[in-house]
């Protein structure tokens, strides 16, 4: 009975250093889990057996079973390098056949989809034509290297202050001034003279001429073909609380390239510096609109008919339409715009349009998504990527290239993205580090070593108890 309770000691003590020798192994492999050998007594009995306290018959292997516990992140160079923060597993397939693993090795193979170092492809929701996620699918993911289309501006944001102590422009007020001076009574204009003044004040307007407006910005809108076009709007004071908006594209009239008069709204502001409605009741829109604008029904304008155009001279002094396509109409909306006594500045500016982009690089944010960035400064959702959770981990079945695949003792997998329910949070350009523990391990190899020779030992007794009984004669 010795010799067997020996042996199985010695077998445990084996197993018990190759799951050690195995763990310090793997200290370096990224996503790896540590195992542990659990042991469990072993008794001989029968039904007639009698006695309260058996002698045992040695030691068994019961499990190896393996910590999930949180190995640390350790940060890369590379975007696709990616650990998990918490509960779950990135979910692969090799041609179908599914695997978990927490080893965040990722990059992109020929055809763009993203697969591990093994060639087994990251999975995840992909992205309709629209680029729209759909959720639910779950596929291989795939970066689209393809350039950006280029898309037509459609919608300008920008609303301002107006510095309320400035004055009318000089140019302007010079050529009111005038104009009254020869009206037949200069000190009682006629309503026919006062419109004929306004009229030359107005037409005093040259956007090479500081003197003829007040103040000026200019933000880059963009044709179909993604051609960049600077439309600058200018400021004119008109009197108290009285401004016209003043819009040019390239210097040009945005309806009719070949004519550099300006498209003009008049704007006008409440005592409290806020700006009046442009379909304000009582006010007819074109009055105090030109041709090719219209108010909208939320309070902003559009512009009707934009002809995208360009020199057809070197010195850039003819200019014809480029035949590159636009949005049939662009809105311009500056609601929120306010005249207080501070200095001119613009809020914000937002325009919708771009150029062609070619892609720049790629993010993955801590749900899932993957982002394509591009070099007109756009960005674009590609995909996300799901994790996977299981009722028993433990349950896992191990086939190596440090991954598992699911069993009847693991349950089900439970799918979701990154941060949702129980699933933990993803870090992108990093990789979790196996949670291994040296020093731990340097010790358990230690204990493992002295069990064994103590085994042996207990061998070596019984055989010298055993030659002791042989030789007695």
């Amino acid at each position: 009975m010795s010799f067997n309770i020996g042996l199985s000691g010695l077998r445990a003590a084996t197993s018990d250093l190759n799951v050690t020798g195995n763990n310090i192994a793997n200290a370096g492999t990224a996503g790896f889990k540590q195992s542990r050998a659990e042991f469990a007594d072993l008794y001989a009995s029968s039904m007639l057996s009698s006695g309260s306290n058996p002698i045992g018959s040695g030691v068994l292997l019961s499990d190896v079973s393996q910590l999930f516990s949180q190995g640390n992140i350790n940060y890369t160079q590379n975007s696709l390098d990616l650990a998990i923060q918490g509960n779950g597993f990135f979910r692969t397939s090799n041609n179908g056949d599914i695997s978990y693993t927490r080893a965040g090795y990722f990059g992109t193979d020929r055809e763009g989809f993203i697969v591990n170092n093994f060639g087994h492809n990251l999975q995840g929701y992909g992205v309709d034509a629209n680029g729209n996620l759909q959720n639910g699918i779950i596929g291989n993911l795939r970066v689209e290297t393809a350039s950006q289309a280029p898309r037509s501006t459609s919608t300008i944001t920008q609303p301002f202050n107006l510095n309320s102590t400035e004055g009318v422009p000089v140019l302007r007020q010079s050529a009111y001034d005038l104009s009254i001076a020869n009206a037949v009574d200069p000190a009682n204009p006629t309503p026919e003279e006062v419109n004929l003044a306004l009229a030359e004040a107005n037409a005093t307007f040259n956007p090479t001429d500081p003197t003829s407006y007040n103040r000026s910005t200019s933000v880059n809108i963009f044709d179909a073909q993604g051609n960049a076009h600077a439309f600058t709007q200018y400021f004119v004071k008109t009197g108290a609380n009285s401004w016209d908006v003043k819009v040019l594209v390239d210097g040009r009239n945005p309806l009719d390239p070949t004519n550099t008069q300006p498209l003009s709204a008049a704007v006008t502001f409440d005592a409290s510096g806020k700006m009046e409605a442009l379909n304000r009741a009582g006010l007819n829109p074109p009055e105090n609109l030109t041709s090719g604008l219209s108010v909208n029904a939320d309070g902003s304008l559009s512009m009707n008919g934009w002809k995208p155009a360009a020199p057809t001279n070197t010195e850039g002094t003819v200019w014809a339409e480029n035949r590159a396509g636009a949005s049939p109409s662009v809105k311009f909306d500056f609601r929120g715009s306010t005249q207080f006594n501070s200095t001119f500045s613009v809020a914000k500016v937002e325009q919708d349009g771009y150029s062609t982009g070619e892609l720049s690089g790629l993010q993955i944010d801590e749900t899932g998504q993957l982002f394509a960035r591009y070099t007109n400064g756009q960005t674009k959702v590609q995909g996300q990527l799901v994790l996977a959770n299981f009722a028993n981990m433990q349950g896992l079945t191990p086939v190596g290239k440090t991954a598992w695949v699911q069993s009847s003792e693991s349950g089900e997998p439970v799918i979701g993205t990154p941060r949702s329910g129980t699933l933990g949070s993803l870090q992108s350009g990093a990789l979790e580090d196996s949670n291994v523990e040296l020093s731990d391990q340097l010790v358990n190899l230690i204990v493992a070593q002295r069990n064994y020779q103590a085994n042996a030992k207990t061998i070596e007794t019984e055989s010298a108890i055993t030659q002791t009984i042989i030789n007695l004669r």
